[in-house]
């Protein structure tokens, strides 16, 4: 055998990329306000990729070479003595190769401005592609509004130049409610207008019932619910339901209620409660944006789909069972009767 010659051994599996691979999917973080989404979304993928690159790294690669035998003279016939060595493969070394990830794809749901907070939904690697199919789906989203009344603003926030101030003592909440009734029905309309399923179809009912009735394809805002949740004059709270809303439009929206109120108002915070099937209680804060917080939350949403999906094929499976069970019983009744009927002709003859 030559001088150097090399053998190689197996490679542990590098638990890395399985890690990777588990990350792949949809999550939600909740989103500070004064914070834009892009340095949100830019601090996890840095934290996935620092926690992924501290993963321990598998043992060197080893190989086997046959190396001249110090100890050894050379024999008067020119021969060399070889001793089998193992020595590591240092060009897999960390600190050669450097990071192995230096990348990943981390995509964004629906946005949230700088001045809103709430529920800021992320997905990663293939996750994308589930996001994508996800949104195609009309799915509402809920925020919260926090309103004052007695001011009128340049951009309809509390922070911004002054245009305006008014009274509100007049303002109650019977009025209040008069008006957030007002508004939701014209949006009704809106709704069906631009929906192609008649609102009177049990169709149009189950849509509703699961959250999906909708317009086909862009449409303007619609807010599909509306109502007060604490009325604190001049403070108050707004729940709303939405379909393609901008926080922009929702802070307008609080501003012409206090134009219907005869008065002013302000958006003093929008906060987003869910954006789809993800609420509140799905989100990361801030202190768990970490790799292995994010991989739990992507780990929960799978199996919380999956279970949704072998309920809805036991579902199935039951309504199938108890149609063959109805056929079968009916069947059986049919030949009991046929045999009564058969009977009685053979007793009067």
């Amino acid at each position: 055998m030559r001088k150097g010659s090399r053998v190689r051994t197996a490679c542990p599996e590098d638990n890395k990329h399985l890690i990777a691979t588990k990350l792949e999917g949809l999550f939600c973080v909740y989103k500070p306000a004064g914070v834009h989404w892009k340095l949100v979304r830019d601090t996890i993928e840095t934290n996935l990729l620092k926690g992924l690159n501290d993963t321990p790294a598998p043992p060197l690669t080893h190989e086997v070479r046959f190396l001249p035998n110090p100890n050894n003279e050379p024999k008067a016939s020119g021969g060399l003595m070889l001793r089998p060595v193992s020595v590591p493969v240092l060009s897999k070394h960390p600190l050669v190769t450097g990071p192995e990830f230096q990348h990943l794809k981390v995509g964004v749901g629906h946005r949230l401005d700088t001045s809103s907070s709430g529920v800021l939904v992320l997905a990663v690697g293939n996750g994308n592609k589930i996001l994508n199919d996800l949104y195609g789906i009309q799915t509402t989203r809920d925020y919260t509004l926090e309103g004052e009344f007695g001011m009128a603003t340049h951009d309809f926030t509390h922070t911004s130049r002054v245009v305006e101030r008014s009274t509100y003592d007049h303002i109650t909440q019977e009025k209040m409610e008069r008006v957030l009734a007002m508004l939701e029905g014209a949006n009704q309309k809106a709704l069906r207008t631009y929906s192609s399923v008649d609102m009177n179809s049990q169709e149009a009912y189950e849509l509703a019932v699961k959250g999906l009735l909708g317009p086909d394809g862009k449409s303007v805002p619609i807010l599909t619910g509306l109502r007060c949740i604490r009325f604190q004059p001049p403070h108050f709270t707004l729940e709303v339901q939405c379909l393609n809303e901008t926080q922009k439009y929702l802070r307008k929206v609080v501003h012409e209620i206090g134009l219907e109120l005869r008065s002013t108002a302000v958006c003093k915070g929008v906060r987003r409660t869910r954006d789809g099937f993800f609420t509140l209680q799905d989100a990361l804060t801030r202190n768990h944006w970490s790799a292995a917080d994010v991989l739990q939350a992507v780990q929960k949403y799978s199996s919380k789909k999956n279970n949704n999906k072998k309920n809805k094929s036991s579902g199935t499976q039951t309504d199938k069972a108890m149609l063959q069970t109805s056929e079968e019983t009916l069947a059986v009744s049919q030949e009991n009767k046929a045999d009564k009927e058969g009977t009685t002709e053979v007793q009067c003859n």
